[in-house]
Parts: C-alpha cells; sequence; structure tokens
C-alpha cells in the first residue's frame, strides 16, 4: 500500500457513474426479467475501458474499476455464492421513520428512478453458503488488467473492493445457520477465494464494510449499543479469519454509516465503535469526513491513533450533494487529517462513499462527480505545497 511519501495521493471509494444503458440492464436482470448475460457482460466491459481513462484524467492516484461490472457493491455476490434463494427483507433505518415527510419524499423520488435497490428483491440464505466458481473474480481481474495496461505511469496504485462478511448477513436473512456467528464465518470463508483472488492479481483489496456503523440504526436500531458492538466483533473476527493469508499492507478497509441523504442523526457515534474496527488487521482504513453529520470526527483519531503502519484514506469529498467542493476547502480537510494523523504521509485524500454504490442511486450527476473529483486534485496539490515545503 502506497504512502504519500512526497505529496498527498489521491483516491475515491469504489463506484462511479454507471452509464444509464448498463443500469438499465441491470435493473432489468434484478426485477427478474429475462437479459442476455453476454449483452451484459459486453456492455460492462465496456464501460470499465472508458472509466479508467476519466480516473486518470481527473487525477486520481490510486484508481479503480469503478463497480462497473458489478449492478451494485454487495448484491453483485448473489451470482457467486451459493445457498441464496427465495426472498428477504430489510429493516430499514432509524433516522428515516423519525421524519415520515422526508422518508415518503424519499420513497416517492425512489419510484421514479431506474435503478439497483438493496431494500428489494433480496434473497435469503437458505442453504450453505460456499463460493462457486472463482472464473467470475477472476475474469473481473483479468479485465481490469487489461484496461490498465495502455495506461502504465499514469497511475500510482491499483485497487478492487469486496464487500465485508457483515453487509452480506445484514441484507440476505439466515434461514440456515444455527447461529448468527455461525452465518458470518461461512460468509467469511467463502468471500476468503475472492479477497485472495484480488491481493493475487496484483491489487489492492478494500474491504467495504458499511454494516460496522450502518447497522447500528438499522438491524440493531432497537437493541443495546453493547449487542450492536458484539456484532461488529464478530463481523470483524470473520475478516481477520478471511484475510488471514493476506499482507496486512494490501488490505484498506471503509467503513460509513449507509451512503444515502438523510438526517443521520441516529448514527452511532465513531468513538464507540473505533476500538472495535481497529481490531481488523489491515493496513489503513477508508472514512468519511466531509459531510456534515461526521466531519468533526476526524478527531477521535486523536484518541484513538491508528497504529504506526496504518494509513487514513480521509473523505474529503461529499458523495451525497452535487456542490463542488473548492479546492481550499479540500486542503483544509487534507490539513486537519494530517495534523491529526501527525505524518502526512500516512493520509490520503479520499471520497467518503461510492457515488453510485447501486447501479442508479447516485445522487451526484455524473458531470458533478468529475468535476467533485477535479477539486479533490486541486486541493491535494494545495495542501501538498503546505505539508511538503520544498528546500
Amino acid at each position: 500500500m502506497q504512502r504519500s511519501e512526497t505529496r498527498i495521493l489521491t483516491t475515491h471509494t469504489g463506484s462511479l457513474p454507471r452509464p444509464a444503458s448498463l443500469t438499465k440492464l441491470y435493473t432489468r436482470r434484478v426485477r427478474g426479467e429475462a437479459v442476455d448475460p453476454a449483452e451484459i457482460e459486453a456492455a460492462g466491459r465496456a464501460a470499465l475501458q472508458g472509466i479508467v481513462p476519466q480516473q486518470i484524467a481527473c487525477g486520481l492516484d490510486v484508481i479503480n474499476n469503478g463497480e462497473q461490472q458489478r449492478e451494485s457493491f454487495v448484491l453483485y455476490l448473489r451470482h457467486r455464492l451459493s445457498g441464496l434463494g427465495d426472498s428477504s427483507s430489510r429493516t430499514g433505518w432509524a433516522d428515516l421513520d423519525a421524519y415520515p415527510e422526508f422518508k415518503a419524499q424519499t420513497k416517492a423520488m425512489a419510484a421514479t428512478q431506474e435503478a439497483v435497490t438493496n431494500t428489494d428483491f433480496l434473497p435469503a440464505a437458505i442453504g450453505e453458503v460456499r463460493y462457486l466458481d472463482p472464473t467470475a473474480v477472476n475474469r473481473e481481474c483479468e479485465d481490469f488488467q487489461e484496461a490498465l495496461e495502455e495506461h502504465e505511469g499514469a497511475f500510482v496504485e491499483p485497487f478492487l473492493t469486496a464487500p465485508s462478511p457483515g453487509i452480506i448477513g445484514s441484507i440476505v436473512q439466515n434461514r440456515h445457520y444455527d447461529t448468527e456467528e455461525a452465518y458470518l464465518a461461512a460468509l467469511g470463508e467463502a468471500l476468503r477465494v475472492e479477497y485472495e483472488a484480488i491481493v493475487s492479481h496484483g491489487f489492492l483489496l478494500q474491504l467495504d464494510c458499511p454494516d460496522l456503523a450502518l447497522e447500528r440504526h438499522c438491524s440493531y436500531r432497537d437493541r443495546p449499543l453493547s449487542d450492536f458492538l458484539g456484532f461488529c466483533e464478530r463481523v470483524v473476527t470473520a475478516i481477520n479469519n478471511a484475510i488471514r493469508d493476506i499482507p496486512r499492507d494490501r488490505v484498506r478497509l471503509h467503513v460509513c454509516w449507509g451512503n444515502y441523504e438523510g438526517p443521520h442523526d441516529h448514527d452511532v457515534p465513531l468513538a464507540d465503535i473505533l476500538p472495535v474496527v481497529r481490531q481488523a488487521n489491515v493496513g489503513g482504513f477508508v472514512l468519511p469526513f466531509a459531510n456534515p453529520r461526521h466531519a468533526h470526527e476526524v478527531r477521535v483519531l486523536e484518541k484513538q491513533p491508528l497504529a504506526e503502519d496504518q494509513i487514513l484514506v480521509a473523505g474529503v469529498i461529499d458523495t451525497l450533494t452535487n456542490f463542488v467542493e473548492h479546492p481550499e476547502v479540500v486542503a483544509e480537510r487534507i490539513e486537519r487529517a494530517a495534523a491529526v494523523m501527525g505524518d502526512p504521509r500516512r493520509v490520503m485524500a479520499g471520497t467518503d462513499c461510492g457515488f453510485d454504490t447501486s447501479a442508479g442511486r447516485g445522487r451526484v450527476a455524473s458531470d458533478v462527480v468529475w468535476a467533485k473529483l477535479r477539486a479533490m486534485r486541486d486541493g491535494a496539490a494545495i495542501a501538498s505545497s503546505r505539508l511538503f515545503p520544498k528546500g
């Protein structure tokens, strides 16, 4: 995992806008309509070929495939895991239920979108969960490698994402395993195939773990904090077991409170979950510090510092508004993170979350996304001039 040795490096959290035609194909497939697999595969590969140079043109240093070949950051695994079938439902978010007018507005808006959902058409775990065939993940890695070849030297490092056992276990109801712990362990062992495949192809692995914050005001909304922290501990145990053969510095872990526009006034404080999150055996953390609910929590890292060998990818760009951050604002956020970490080399500039975590659900227009990423590049340059003075 690269560090910001001479300047602040830039990256993002994973998903980037998908073409409307590709989103429509994914949406139709999720609804159960007949879609030609070859058509989806070709459209996804074409989108990948376009998304790589766009990231480079924006000045991003650590780049990925934009998750173009997946319908969502997590539910693409319904095509790669055994034991999933039937249907299940998802508990709603406490902050939306607290504001019925806003919830109705949000629901009405969602009904007009052509988009994949992480709350409807959900499978359940009805049998043994195993990774079916590594061919799909290997092909995804090979496609990404091919897309990178013509841009050799134009970026610093590539990464790919994969979800945590906890977010799958939270979305896909367990109807097979006797305990939650057994279910998470099975998911972790299955996902180990995907995790190791990503790293073996030479990519950084980013673990997407919104469950370690989000599920407090979702699945655990009516239970004591201690119960939720117990869930987090079980998830981290499953993660550590799944990445046991992967070098620590090849893995970074993303935590967030849900990539949706909402009040977020029921979110669990970072200070409450960080002691458990820090137990993950990873080389860095990707945390959201640009949004108005959690920007102040970067200071939590002063009292609960990361290990000396770990880096912080600080969210300095909000992924839910069409405001284009001023580069000076971005620079200030980076400098604040560097001051907290005590070493700018351990800080990277990033986004709070993905821009299109489920195809079509992105809140930011595609052209604004690229403007925001360019603003991050420019802000990182300003911060670098202050944090890495020459001479």
